[in-house]
């Protein structure tokens, strides 16, 4: 259990840093000052001071290496504003048809406005769907079945795997990445056959096609390997 007992206010700026730390941790890297201060593209002293604040109020650790963590009423908050992301990223593709690239941009600047019961109305009436449409499963559900996930950088030329998600990582720091996927069918529940790569380059077959896309983008898409 935490110590600290959470301030029950918390402001916009706060919560950016929730949800950043969230994600950081969700792809397996540990959340300091300096990545802080990339992804939210501030100074670090200004995320010196926040991440004191978010510390006294309860709502990270801040350890002797300067790494940062979620308590577990962090972890709750955080997990509640990637949840409302998720869920209208997802209305704004499945019903509006608007582009990962849009949707991923227009849900930043809608869900902090949506009311509770609006949300839960807009869940309900998407059929409280697992993932956000890069993959990535929304806080509360039970991820998709399958097998460990492995980066598709990491797969061995001449196996094959399925599309699982894309790194929210790799989608803040490159958001044209959003299209260059969507523009090549690399989404979740597609088919991909890796033909190895050398320098820039990353070869692979998509739909009985070779495409060729660069080292950045494979080590942002997860994939599941397929079964022998």
């Amino acid at each position: 259990m935490d110590a600290e007992v959470p301030s029950p206010a918390r402001s916009e700026t706060g919560d950016r840093y929730l949800e950043a730390v969230y994600y950081i941790g969700q792809e397996g890297e540990v959340a300091r000052p300096g990545r802080l201060a990339e992804w939210l593209g501030v100074s670090a002293p200004t995320v010196t001071v926040t991440l004191q604040r978010l510390a006294r109020d309860g709502w990270v650790r801040i350890a002797e290496d300067r790494s940062v963590e979620l308590t577990d009423a962090g972890t709750e908050a955080a997990a509640g504003i990637v949840r409302r992301h998720r869920i209208v990223e997802r209305w704004l593709t499945d019903v509006l048809r608007f582009d990962w690239a849009t949707a991923d941009r227009e849900a930043a600047a809608l869900a902090p406005g949506i009311s509770a019961i609006v949300l839960d109305r807009l869940d309900a009436e998407l059929g409280h769907p697992v993932t956000c449409p890069h993959g990535n499963v929304i806080p509360g559900r039970r991820p998709p079945k399958g097998g460990r996930l492995t980066r598709l950088v990491d797969l061995a030329p001449g196996r094959e795997a399925m599309v699982a998600r894309i790194s929210e990582v790799a989608e803040h720091e490159a958001p044209h990445l959003l299209r260059v996927l969507d523009a090549r069918g690399l989404v979740p529940g597609t088919a991909v056959r890796s033909l190895g790569g050398a320098g820039r380059e990353w070869r692979l077959e998509v739909r009985g096609d070779e495409i060729a896309v660069e080292p950045n983008v494979a080590r942002a898409i997860w994939v599941d390997e397929q079964a022998d």
